[in-house]
């Protein structure tokens, strides 16, 4: 024991994995200040700021109403009525305002469900490569994630959940499976059928479903989503988060939303009271203006559709390169394509690679282990919420990257 009482913090926070995308953020930016033209495709926000309406709506809450104090812990309740609205009125759900939990961030709403289920020694059944907030905030509380691969069926069919290996890993400590759909970072889009037989597994298993669809928005090629909320009986196995960061470019308002049956709901206002009080007051004006506005939705429609355009450029840079495996994603806006046949051609790890892209090419991406647990070796990232322009420059850097490194393999 360190004779500093300052120094005797908890040991498990030496071990937890951050969100690596906000370490590489960082390069990009300490590259550019050195004077370096750097094109950044890792970064998981959109390109343009927040619609002006919804920017508006906050600006006349400050100076307006003067609307700076403290709210309700679970939110103002106009926000949740036009959360509960919007879910029922999108998924046909039956979802009651007093049954929605308004919080500074997805990341709260995350952290908040888990708060509320996971003792410690409780297992979260985790499908990797994963968003860290889960496995992470699990290890917090004392929780222990489990760990299942997501199948990638090759550039064609690219993934999806492996439902039998879940269920086989289910045990008596088993208390929720997490699920993001569409899913990061690997663009993915678990089908209906895929969705059903989950929500089967975890009625037969009695487990419950931690559901994160931040990115139900960015949806492709007219392919189906089914959401979690909208299964009659989602009371009993759904615990559903969602958030206005993605969908309205609102990252930095830090607003989300937990949705879960009512007596529990009622309960997490508690908790969440003693964590951050209550939501960001303006933000959650601003949000309202968000959901119940048609123009932001045509807004939103607009940039879906761009980045549907992205994605394709995107993919067409990568698609033909050697030991690159590139998968048209469905959701999100990620590709996440699978380089271990390169990596072996240039006896790199992945990591090693990126470091190269980045530092000899000036291009910010991510090496697919900034998603826990193993999976992600043999995968690197690329957001392709940027323009055009961002996109052929930063496929030219990348393929560049990659000539040099086949042509020293071959010296």
């Amino acid at each position: 024991m360190s004779t500093s009482p300052t120094l005797n913090y908890r040991k498990m926070i030496d071990g937890m994995r951050g969100e690596g995308g906000f370490a590489y953020i960082a390069r990009g930016r300490m590259l550019a200040a050195k004077g370096y033209k750097v094109i950044n495709l890792s970064i998981g926000q959109p390109d343009v700021p927040t619609p002006e309406n919804v920017i508006d709506a906050a600006v006349y809450a400050l100076k307006e109403e003067k609307y700076t104090g403290y709210t309700e812990t679970p939110g103002i309740p106009e926000l949740r009525r036009a959360i509960a609205e919007y879910l029922n009125t999108r998924y046909g759900s039956d979802v009651k305002p007093e049954e929605v939990v308004v919080t500074p961030g997805t990341k709260g709403a995350i952290f908040l469900a888990l708060a509320a289920y996971i003792d410690p020694g409780d297992e979260i059944i985790v499908p990797e490569p994963s968003y860290p907030a889960y496995p992470e905030g699990a290890r917090i509380l004392g929780g222990v994630p489990r760990y299942i691969p997501i199948r990638f069926n090759g550039s064609r069919e690219g993934f999806s959940l492996d439902l039998s290996l879940i269920e086989k890993n289910i045990t008596s400590r088993t208390k929720m499976i997490a699920i993001n759909n569409p899913h990061n970072p690997t663009g993915a889009l678990f089908t209906p059928k895929q969705l059903d037989e989950l929500v089967d597994i975890a009625r037969r298993r009695k487990v419950m479903i931690l559901a994160d669809e931040i990115y139900d928005n960015f949806i492709y090629d007219g392919a189906e989503f089914k959401s979690l909320i909208s299964y009659p009986d989602w009371r009993d196995y759904v615990v559903y988060t969602n958030g206005f960061s993605k969908t309205f470019s609102m990252t930095g308002w830090r607003l989300g939303y937990l949705v879960v049956r009512e007596e529990v709901a009622r309960n997490l206002s508690k908790l969440a009271v003693n964590i951050w009080g209550c939501p960001i007051s303006f933000a959650q004006k601003a949000a309202i203006t968000a959901l119940k506005d048609p123009e932001t939705w045509r807004w939103v429609e607009e940039l879906s559709r761009r980045y549907s355009e992205m994605r394709k450029l995107l993919y067409n840079e990568l698609k033909d390169l050697p030991g690159v495996e590139a998968w048209l994603s469905r959701g999100a806006y990620y590709l996440f394509p699978r380089v271990s046949k390169l990596l072996s051609m240039i006896n790199m790890d992945v990591e090693d690679f990126v470091d190269y892209v980045i530092d000899k090419h000036h291009l910010i991406i991510l090496p697919g282990t900034a998603f826990p647990d193993k999976a992600g070796k043999e995968y690197i990232r690329f957001s392709f919420a940027t323009s055009r322009e961002a996109i052929i420059e930063g496929g030219k850097r990348f393929k560049e990257a990659v000539t040099e490194l086949l042509e020293k393999t071959r010296r």
